[in-house]
C-alpha cells in the first residue's frame, strides 16, 4: 500500500511561482511512474504531468514550458514547480502513483492518490 501526501499549495498572484511536493510512503517508490492531476470546481480531473522512474516526463499542453515535474527517489518525494501561473491554473492538485513503470495521462492509469493541495491564483 502506498500513501501520498501533497503539500505546498496556497495563494499566489498571476505570474508568480509555487512548488508542490508529494511525499510517498510504502511501496517501491523508485520503480513507479508518478503524476500530477488537477481539478477545478465544476470541472473534471485533468492530467498535468507525469514522470517515470528513469526521469522521462510528459506534460499537458497548457502547462508545457511553465511547469516542471521532478522526483527525488532517495527522499521518496515528487515535485511540481509551477512558474508563470495563470488564474486558470487554480485547482486542487493531486499526486498519483501507478505500479506501472510507464507514463500515463489517464486518471484510471494510476493506483494510488493523495488528498490534494489547493492552488489559488489571483489576478
Amino acid at each position: 500500500q502506498v500513501q501520498l501526501v501533497e503539500s505546498g499549495g496556497g495563494l499566489v498572484q498571476a505570474g508568480g511561482s509555487l512548488t508542490l511536493s508529494c511525499a510517498a510512503s510504502g511501496g517501491t517508490f523508485s520503480s513507479y511512474a508518478m503524476g500530477w492531476f488537477r481539478q477545478a470546481p465544476g470541472k473534471e480531473r485533468e492530467f498535468v504531468a507525469a514522470i517515470n522512474a528513469s526521469g522521462k516526463t510528459k506534460y499537458e499542453d497548457a502547462v508545457k514550458g511553465r511547469f516542471t515535474i521532478s522526483r527525488e527517489n532517495a527522499k521518496k518525494t515528487m515535485y511540481l514547480q509551477l512558474n508563470s501561473v495563470k488564474v486558470e491554473d487554480t485547482a486542487l492538485y493531486y499526486c498519483a502513483v501507478t505500479r506501472s513503470p510507464q507514463l500515463g495521462s489517464g486518471w484510471g492509469w494510476y493506483d494510488y492518490w493523495g488528498q490534494g493541495t489547493q492552488v489559488t491564483v489571483s489576478s
